[in-house]
């Protein structure tokens, strides 16, 4: 950022200073950033004013709104298409009395084109802000500061401009923690992930008539959006960069909306609403996607219509490989991001941060794991970079950069790159606190990252412990259920009677059945007797029934057995009536059997050495390929990149703790005196 921008910044972040004790800190955004805009769009728009209302005042009144604003956004010119038909400019409005000042500036706004009238109007909801301005005396003090700053296109170009809104926006975000975070991503993050997905691009990216599309689902601000196109016009100057983006929250939405205007980009490739059940760009695919999704938030509220596309639609959908628990809809957004794919031969990246919970939520055949099934058997993830702690404003937790694309280079074909640039070498300490942030990468961790990303270090010497390059059906296994038989032993004891009368089968007979029924356990069971085999206690059962002349049906069998029962490893075993052993479900388990190894084998030899008289359920199957387990598919950073740190010797724990007794008995004999 150049020096005078930094100073422009500064200026314009100094007539905050005059909100202060009419405004909480954060709410001075509301004022100034929109104050930003309408300054900006001023500049640009005063000298063709005449021109403007001339063409206006010669337009029939029934002509078609489109051509209207085609017609009147051509006099303007600039390559955007917004134009004002107030009379009034920044420069006029100084000229009249300043207690119309409100009364003026509203003409002005609500006569702006509709594209810019919804910003101002429904998104910043400016005018609640003028009028709290007015009423607090500060209207015309705020105005005549903004009337000092030149943001005419020829004094602050396109690219100084989005470094000046990106400032701003860094600086409220940061004195207002309690909001901090939820649409802003730090730069430094930012940087990363464009230099990740660029980095392998740039002999493609240099000369004339290069075009690249790129989105954010969850555009926030739009910081994403103009780091992305930075970078790229840093690469090639000549770069033609569209932006597209969607964003749910009003302010964010109207912030990244004045964001394209005042840098020269389309606004109408920012759309208002929900990513997830309004897809505002549902026949685009872009170049590069890159995204900050929430965290950790439900979709619950709207879940009807993801779940009825997914159902409707399958896997020519967005939803189709599976929906992730309602508590966490990130893997909902890198859904949406692939379906965005091109499918030429150009194709598309994704750079996308996640915390943990994509990486390992969810066992075999849950949503989550038949999502990661779904990017890995199609061989998307190239590269999961874990970043440090401490990097956010909103939260301390640990953060993963999912890099994805559907065009690899053949090195990286079926094969996924872990780094792990949590370590201290990749992060410092910052001086100051910021909410939740107390880290950021420097720019040479950043470009280190991104060189054994590129260079695709696989443990090479010194990165050992940070780069390792795994097959991508090492994150797969099959789970297999394991059953070990059933064994019961069944005695009339007074504690197996009490848990009869209490069963549900039982208490639905009669009380003179029920009588009957317990004398004929009483009277031909006797309590002291133990039988360890399950058909000779059913056979004797039955006689006892037939004594006393009782007739049951199987509901009631079943509860008199289940009673009677306990389990006991010496009785015999439990079987079907094709003399098949029952499972035992309380001592049902499941394996996790590597994709690459043969199930059979691995239970010879992990299973039946410790259990002999276990098998496998060869009828709990894979949904998709049939075969014996289901398949699932979980990425353990702490698995792979797990480091053993030895416990200290007793002595010198046994030493600190003697040091801290005689330190505290100091203090308390002090206290004494």
């Amino acid at each position: 950022m150049s020096t005078d921008i930094k100073s422009l910044g500064s200026f314009v972040w100094s007539i905050a200073e005059l909100l202060r004790g009419d405004f909480k800190q954060s709410e001075y955004g509301k004022v100034i950033l929109p104050f930003v805009v309408l300054r900006r769009l001023d500049c640009i728009l005063e000298e063709s004013k005449s021109a403007v209302l001339d063409m206006a005042g010669n337009l029939p009144d029934d002509m078609d709104d489109e051509a209207r604003d085609t017609l009147l956004s051509g006099v303007v010119g600039q390559d955007i298409r917004i134009y004002n038909l107030s009379r009034f400019t920044f420069t006029s409005l100084k000229g009249q009395d300043a207690k119309d000042i409100h009364k003026n500036l509203i003409d002005y706004i609500t006569k702006f084109s509709g594209n810019v009238r919804d910003i101002f109007l429904d998104k910043f909801l400016f005018t609640d802000q003028l009028k709290r301005l007015n009423d607090a005396g500060l209207l015309y003090q705020v105005f005549d500061k903004f009337t000092q700053v030149d943001l005419h296109p020829d004094a602050i170009s396109n690219l100084e401009m989005g470094y000046l809104f990106e400032d701003l926006i860094r600086r409220f975000s940061e004195i207002s923690n309690e909001t901090a975070g939820e649409h802003y991503t730090p730069r430094e993050v930012i940087r990363l992930i464009v230099s990740l997905l660029l980095i392998n691009d740039k002999d493609a990216l240099t000369g004339s008539g290069v075009i690249r599309q790129v989105y954010d689902p969850a555009a926030g601000t739009g910081g994403m959006l103009s780091i992305a196109e930075m970078e790229m016009k840093a690469l090639n100057d000549r770069i033609r960069v569209e932006l597209f983006g969607q964003e749910l929250n009003p302010e964010s939405f109207a912030i990244c909306k004045s964001d394209m205007l005042v840098t020269g980009h389309n606004p109408e490739n920012i759309a208002f609403g929900n990513t997830l059940t309004q897809d505002a760009h549902a026949t685009k695919r872009f170049h590069y996607m890159l995204s900050n999704p929430p965290y950790g938030v439900d979709w619950k509220k709207y879940a009807d219509p993801i779940k009825d596309e997914a159902a409707e639609q399958g896997m020519s959908g967005r939803f189709g490989a599976g929906l992730p628990r309602i508590s966490d809809g990130q893997l909902l957004f890198l859904q949406h991001m692939i379906s965005k794919m091109r499918n030429d031969e150009q194709g598309s990246r994704i750079g996308i941060v996640m915390n943990g919970s994509p990486l390992f939520t969810g066992g075999a055949g849950s949503g989550e794991s038949e999502i990661r099934r779904w990017m890995l058997e199609n061989d998307w993830v190239e590269a999961i970079i874990a970043l440090p702690t401490d990097l956010f404003y909103n939260t301390g937790i640990q953060t993963y950069v999912w890099l994805l694309t559907n065009r690899k280079d053949t090195a990286r074909r079926d094969k996924v790159q872990l780094i792990d640039a949590s370590g201290e070498r990749f992060w410092k300490s910052m001086r100051k606190s910021l909410g939740s942030k107390r880290r950021e990468i420097p720019d040479t961790a950043c470009d280190e990252i991104a060189r054994i990303y590129h260079d695709m270090l696989n443990g090479n010497s010194g990165w050992e412990d940070v780069s390792k390059i795994f097959a991508t059906t090492d994150f797969g296994y099959r789970e297999i259920r394991v059953e070990r038989p059933l064994k019961l032993a069944f005695a009339v004891t007074p504690e197996a009677l009490e848990a009869l009368r209490e069963g549900k089968p039982f208490l639905k007979l009669g009380a003179d059945d029920q009588t009957r029924v317990l004398d004929a356990l009483q009277e031909h069971l006797p309590g002291d007797e133990r039988w360890t085999c399950r058909e000779d206690f059913d056979k004797a059962l039955s006689a006892a029934l037939r004594s006393n002349g009782v007739k049951i049906g199987a509901p009631v069998r079943k509860a008199i057995l289940s009673a009677m029962s306990e389990r006991d490893e010496d009785a015999d075993v439990c079987t079907d009536k094709k003399g098949n052993p029952e499972p035992d479900t309380d001592l049902r388990d499941h394996e996790l059997v590597p994709l690459g190894e043969d199930w059979r084998a691995y239970v010879q030899r992990e299973v039946l050495p410790f259990v002999p008289d276990a098998w496998v359920d060869e009828t709990h199957t894979d949904a998709t390929d049939g075969g014996v387990g289901r398949v699932g598919y979980e990425i353990n950073f702490n698995r792979y990149f797990y480091k053993y740190v030895p416990p200290r010797p007793l002595e010198q724990i046994d030493a600190e703790l003697k040091a801290l007794e005689s330190e505290i008995a100091g203090l308390l004999q002090e206290v004494v005196e």
